[in-house]
């Protein structure tokens, strides 16, 4: 998979490089390509945003400076998937996690403030996806929890096994995942689950099922 973000902050995708999941597929499973509005903006001093129409506070992502971008690097808008990041998005859950594994290049637009200029969303995107229903500080962190939960499906990013029953996973019938415990088996009075002491591997995976919490 090829990922491109595009962002006015790449050193905030730096630490996530170093650590899995992204570590272990870099340069082989996925290409991650960071990109940076001002480098290819039409405005000068490397301006990128811009007062709202009708006031009010807050800095907008102006729509040429993302057009400029998409053309620096794709020559125009990609044929492949353009996701921008907004509260006001489709929420970003498993299911979609593993829609967007699937596909072959990924692009992803971040913003920062009150976000983008509604032309760019609804003329240069295919995709509006949020992380939550609240505001933040700038779009990396949308972000890089949306290019974590994408590596974590490839192959590769994780050790055998343990991806193949995650919270939110179809497995687990879109619940939340099951109670973890580990050693010690006994502290301060408060116990482990016998039937996870048991070795009956069957009657583990019934009771985790059993124990998986809803989605509300």
């Amino acid at each position: 998979m090829r990922l491109d973000v595009f962002t006015l902050v790449p050193a905030a995708f730096d630490w996530a490089r170093e650590r899995r999941p992204l570590a272990a597929v870099l340069g082989g499973e996925l290409e991650l390509r960071i990109f940076n509005y001002r480098d290819s903006t039409p405005l000068t001093a490397g301006q990128v945003d811009d007062d709202p129409y009708g006031g009010g506070p807050g800095m907008v992502l102006r729509v040429d400076v993302v057009a400029a971008a998409l053309e620096a690097v794709y020559g125009g808008v990609p044929e492949h998937r353009v996701i921008a990041l907004s509260p006001q998005g489709r929420q970003l859950d498993q299911e979609l996690v593993e829609e967007l594994s699937l596909e072959s290049a990924l692009t992803v637009l971040s913003a920062r403030f009150e976000g983008f200029d509604q032309r760019i969303l609804d003329h240069l995107c295919t995709d509006v996806v949020s992380i939550g229903p609240y505001v933040l500080s700038g779009g990396e962190i949308p972000a890089l929890a949306l290019v974590d939960a994408v590596a974590r499906r490839l192959p590769g990013a994780l050790s055998e096994g343990s991806g193949e029953v995650e919270s939110f996973s179809a497995a687990l019938d879109g619940g939340l995942e099951y109670p973890h415990y580990t050693r010690p088996a006994e502290f301060r009075g408060w116990t482990v689950p016998e039937i996870l002491l048991s070795g009956d591997h069957a009657r583990i995976d019934a009771w985790r099922r059993e124990n998986v919490k809803a989605l509300s």
